[in-house]
C-alpha cells in the first residue's frame, strides 16, 4: 500500500506519469480487499468460539464462500502478472527518478521494515501456497465426517488450482524468454553469411521475406542449456554464445553495440529476468548475438570428445567437437568448441547427449505409432 499510494500521489502531482501502476501491482488492491475480508471473517469465528466456548466453529460456510468464490481467482490473476511485473520493475530501477521514488519515498518508511519492493511483490504468491496447509490443518482437526470430506475436497481443489497456475506461469516465463531471444538474436542473410552466394539487389527483397527469425517463435520449444564458449577457428579464437534447445543447437557470435540497452538514445528496453544473469548483463551492455551458421537439428548433430593428446599438441583446453550432417549423412560443418573449465565441458557434453537421446526417443515413438495406426484413406 505504501508503494502504491505513493506512486498515485506522485502521479497526481505529474511525476512518473509514464509508469504503469497495473504492470507493477496488477489487481493488488482487489486482492488485499478479498484477503482481508477472508481473514476478518475467519478470526471473528474463532473469537466468537473463544467468547462462547459452547458455540461450534463453523468454518465450512466461510471456506465455501471464499474458496469457491473469488479468493483463489484473484490470486491467480496477480500471480500470472508477477513475472512481467518483476521484468518491468527491474528496468524501471535503472532510472534515476524511479530510484528516488523507491529509496527516499518508500523504502525509508518504517512500515516497510527494510524490505524492498521485489521482496514485497512476491508475498501473495507465498500466501496462496499456504492455503492448502490451512485447509489440511482444519480437516485434521474436524470430527464431523461430512465436513471432513468437504474440507478435503476443497484442499484438493486449491492444490489443483496451484498446479494449473504453475503450468501457466512456466508457459508465460518461456514465452517471455523466447520473445526476448527473438529480439537479441540476429539472423544474417545467406549472402552476408557466405560470400560465395551472389544475389542481385533486385532479388534480395523476395528472399528477405522468407526470414529465419520466426524459428524461435514456437511456444512449445524449450531452452535446455546455454552459455558462453570459445570457437577455435584457423587463425583466432572467437567468443560464441550457444543455445541448446530440445530440437536444435544454435551457435551465435557475441557482438556489442556502441549504444547500451536502456540508454537515453535507445529508450528503456526491458531485459527478461528469465534469462541467465550473464546474458542479461551482456544485453544491458548493448550486446546481441548473430547466428554463426544454420541451426543444427539434434538428429543431424554428432558430438565428439577431443582427446587429451590433441589438447597438448594443438593447445586446446576443455574442447569438444560438434559435427553437422545433412540428410545424406555428409558433414557440412564442424565446430571446435572450448569451455572455460573441464566440469563445464562435461556439463555441455552431458546436456547435448541427453537432448539428442530424448529427441530421438520422442521421434521414434511418433514414427512407430504412425506405423501401427495408419490413417485410413477416404478413397478405401
Amino acid at each position: 500500500k505504501i508503494f502504491m499510494s505513493t506512486l498515485k500521489y506522485l502521479q497526481s502531482n505529474e511525476f512518473l506519469l509514464d509508469v504503469d501502476s497495473w504492470r507493477l501491482f496488477a489487481n493488488l488492491e482487489e486482492l488485499n480487499k478479498i484477503s482481508l475480508s477472508f481473514l476478518k471473517t475467519f478470526f471473528e469465528t474463532v473469537k466468537e468460539h473463544v467468547r462462547k466456548s459452547d458455540s461450534p466453529m463453523d468454518f465450512s460456510s466461510i471456506l465455501r464462500k471464499f474458496f469457491q468464490g473469488d479468493l483463489c481467482q484473484t490470486h491467480q490473476i496477480y500471480c500470472l502478472n508477477y513475472t512481467s511485473a518483476v521484468f518491468y520493475l527491474e528496468n524501471l530501477r535503472q532510472r534515476e527518478d524511479f530510484g528516488i521514488y523507491l529509496k527516499q519515498w518508500c523504502e525509508q518508511n518504517e512500515q516497510c521494515k527494510r524490505l524492498h519492493l521485489p521482496e514485497l511483490l512476491v508475498a501473495p504468491l507465498h500466501r496462496l501456497t499456504r492455503y492448502p496447509l490451512l485447509l489440511h490443518n482444519i480437516w485434521k482437526r474436524t470430527s464431523d465426517e461430512a465436513e471432513k470430506g468437504f474440507f478435503w475436497s476443497l484442499k484438493e481443489k486449491v492444490e489443483k488450482s496451484i498446479r494449473n497456475l504453475e503450468g501457466k506461469v512456466k508457459w508465460l516465463d518461456n514465452f517471455q524468454k523466447f520473445k526476448q531471444l527473438q529480439e537479441v538474436i540476429i539472423w544474417p542473410q545467406v549472402w552476408d553469411r557466405d560470400k560465395r552466394f551472389f544475389v542481385p539487389e533486385c532479388l534480395k527483397q523476395s528472399l528477405r521475406e522468407n526470414s529465419s527469425e520466426n524459428i524461435l517463435s514456437s511456444a512449445n520449444r524449450l531452452l535446455l542449456h546455454e552459455g558462453r564458449l570459445t570457437l577455435a577457428e584457423s587463425t583466432r579464437l572467437l567468443d560464441v554464445y550457444v543455445f541448446l534447445f530440445d530440437d536444435l543447437l544454435l551457435i551465435t557470435k557475441m557482438k556489442r553495440n556502441k549504444k547500451k540497452y536502456g540508454g537515453s538514445d535507445t529508450g528503456l528496453i526491458p531485459v527478461c529476468p528469465c534469462l541467465t544473469p550473464e546474458l542479461q548483463s551482456f544485453i544491458r551492455e548493448g550486446g546481441f548475438c548473430t547466428v554463426l551458421d544454420q541451426p543444427i537439428p539434434l538428429d543431424r548433430l554428432i558430438l565428439k570428445n577431443v582427446d587429451p593428446v590433441h589438447i597438448t599438441v594443438f593447445s586446446l583446453r576443455n574442447a569438444f567437437l560438434i559435427q553437422h550432417e545433412n540428410r545424406y549423412r555428409q558433414c557440412i560443418a564442424v565446430f571446435l568448441l572450448q569451455a572455460q573449465t573441464e566440469p563445464a565441458k562435461k556439463t555441455w557434453m552431458s546436456q547435448i547427449e541427453t537432448a539428442i537421446s530424448n529427441y530421438t526417443t520422442q521421434h521414434e515413438t511418433k514414427k512407430s505409432s504412425a506405423f501401427c495406426f495408419p490413417a485410413e484413406s477416404s478413397e478405401i
